[in-house]
């Protein structure tokens, strides 16, 4: 089996050198595709002065999703991994990809913090919706056969965040399941600089609402997953408030940005069901636009 490893990536050129090093060490004959931009710290540089990525795909914008498309355009093998560009491959990652690919459509595995204390799971979260078994997947590891992208139409461009979840949603609907690979297995090596992120509670809420109501449409159940985690992340906003963590400023933009995602999310979501009524569920796939990339440095063709 023919595996290629796409690597998006936005200015995070020492991490990416790190992740870059683990798949030469641990995975040097698969085909390495890093998609890069529109980055500002040197990563074109120091991707193309390396001589063990395959191909270096440029954008000039850039969501995840957008480059993980781009990247499977660019790529050529009969199976496909996504590796995130601050994870580091362990040994027999690659070995464990292509064994389980043999037989099963998806596959992914844990990812190891070793700077948090630990690993994230030991097996994928799975959920029951709408009668529809779901079994989500870490974005940053996980493989696909080619065939399955094909179908799948890779991700959807729409969503700024959530794009595993939605393709987990749209895997369960054609019917692929998502295989637990022990083996298979990462680690993030680098720390945080200490900073926290902020949340863009509008972007998750509207995410949420597209891809349940895109997937299964205006049902009780999609609106009762919704408006409990909504009761969820408004009660810890509160506690927040009264422990004094947070001012209550943060409660009512908290508010605000929930309601306001949930609306356009709902809206978009429906617009997007009525545009992909297939079993793909994705009117903005890989099919949709052919101008991702502005540049493409392709090793290839002169090996």
């Amino acid at each position: 089996m023919d595996l290629s490893v796409v690597v998006p990536t936005l200015n995070g050129r020492d991490r990416l050198a790190t992740s870059l090093d683990s798949l030469a060490a641990h995975a040097p004959d698969v085909e390495v595709v890093v998609v890069n931009g529109p980055s500002a710290d040197g990563t074109t540089g120091m991707v193309r002065d390396r001589g063990d990525v395959d191909v270096l795909v440029e954008l000039s914008a850039r969501t995840l999703n957008v480059a993980r498309n781009a990247g499977i355009q660019a790529a050529s093998g009969d199976a496909v991994a996504f590796l995130a560009h601050d994870f580091a491959v362990e040994p027999g990652w690659a070995d464990a990809v292509s064994e389980r690919l043999v037989d099963r459509p998806v596959v992914t595995g844990p990812t190891q913090r070793p700077v948090y204390g630990g690993r994230t799971a030991d097996e994928p979260e799975r959920r029951r919706i709408c009668k529809r078994d779901v079994s989500y997947f870490d974005g940053g590891n996980v493989a696909f056969r080619a065939s399955v992208l094909d179908d799948l139409d890779g991700f959807d461009e729409y969503l700024e965040t959530g794009g595993a979840r939605d393709a987990a949603h749209r895997l369960a609907g054609l019917d692929y399941d998502v295989v637990w690979e022990p083996a298979m297995q990462v680690s993030l090596e680098h720390e945080t600089d200490g900073g926290v992120e902020s949340r863009d509670w509008e972007w998750k809420y509207r995410a949420l609402a597209y891809r349940l109501v895109k997937n299964y449409g205006l049902r009780p159940e999609v609106a009762r997953r919704t408006l409990r985690h909504a009761g969820s992340d408004a009660y810890t906003t509160a506690r927040d408030v009264v422990v004094g963590e947070a001012v209550p400023t943060s409660w009512f933009g908290t508010s605000r940005g929930v309601v306001v995602g949930m609306t356009i999310g709902a809206r978009d979501g429906l617009v997007a069901r009525a545009r992909d009524r297939t079993p793909t569920r994705n009117p903005r796939g890989v099919s949709t636009r052919t101008d991702r990339a502005v540049a493409q440095y392709d090793c290839r063709s002169s090996t």
